[in-house]
């Protein structure tokens, strides 16, 4: 479909009609749009496979168990929301609804109910990022996928980003930060092995070092305050405590967990025959003091 360019500020839902938002999301029901032509965007039976999937979807994974669910809830009800469409020259394209067209499918059904909408791609893009949005089906790492996208092939600014999600600016740009991490960090971030909090800590280290570090953080079990607590040992070049414990995690979480707990840095110096020693650093006699207390209160 031919693409006109737009402003850096324009919001491709502006010029999208309050129905089509609320199909989208499931706000408008079938019987509302019962009796409307096909070009007027009622409801109508389409093929199965005259339908192909939305080349803007933002979602890369689906979960097979829901799918199967969701196919067993078609076989029994029949699918109860209409998927959202626009035509293109083999058939149709979906715009919303990829989940119930795949169930469907699962489900032996040959035909589906639909509504046809006229979009043009930023419009199915913007519709398609923020359905999954709304229903919090994406990942931290695929939204800052799908805003770059519309960044890129729109020619949209984050202040537009922002507008068309309804989210701050700077939400916007710390998701986009995102995509600086090294390909590895994201996929660990996309299959929930590392919350956003522990991906935006770790954009701190350059790429040669994001990975391990990451790997660090997700054997190791560390919360984030704890990664930021690793990222600023590895910034200032501190390797001590990887010489002499990092590598087994036991030893690593409890340097972190007593380090918290004590608002100073410690160190473990594992010896032989199950000995050792605590070296906890201080920069101050009043930090001295701060620590003596802590040691001392009581849970």
């Amino acid at each position: 479909m031919t693409q006109k360019k737009r402003g850096l500020g324009f919001n491709p839902l502006l010029s999208v009609d309050q129905s089509t938002v609320d199909a989208v999301l499931n706000k408008d029901s079938s019987a509302q749009n019962a009796g409307r032509s096909k070009n007027d965007g009622g409801v109508i039976t389409i093929g199965v496979e005259e339908i192909v999937p939305n080349p803007f979807q933002p979602r890369i994974r689906f979960s097979e168990v829901e799918l199967d669910e969701l196919a067993d809830s078609i076989r029994q009800h029949g699918v109860m929301q209409p998927i959202i469409v626009r035509q293109n020259s083999g058939g149709y394209e979906l715009i919303a609804g990829e989940r119930r067209w795949r169930a469907s499918q699962r489900s032996g059904l040959t035909d589906l109910p639909a509504i046809v909408r006229n979009l043009d791609d930023q419009q199915v893009a913007a519709l398609a990022l923020i359905e999954n949005i709304q229903r919090e089906q994406l990942t931290a790492i695929e939204q800052a996928r799908a805003l770059a996208r519309m960044r890129d092939q729109f020619s949209m600014d984050q202040t537009a980003l922002a507008a068309m999600i309804s989210s701050s600016r700077s939400n916007v740009a710390n998701l986009l930060r995102l995509l600086n991490l090294v390909k590895d960090v994201q996929t660990m971030l996309e299959e929930g092995r590392l919350e956003m909090g522990h991906a935006r800590a770790l954009l701190s280290l350059p790429e040669n070092m994001q990975q391990k570090a990451a790997e660090d953080v997700v054997r190791s079990r560390l919360s984030v305050r704890q990664t930021e607590t690793l990222v600023k040992r590895l910034l200032s070049g501190d390797t001590a405590s990887t010489k002499t414990g990092t590598d087994d995690p036991d030893v690593s979480r409890l340097e972190m967990n007593l380090s918290d707990r004590l608002g100073a840095k410690v160190q473990l110096k594992p010896k032989t025959g199950g000995k050792g020693l605590i070296v906890i650093e201080y920069g101050s006699l009043d930090i001295l003091d701060g620590i003596v207390t802590r040691l001392k209160a009581k849970d």
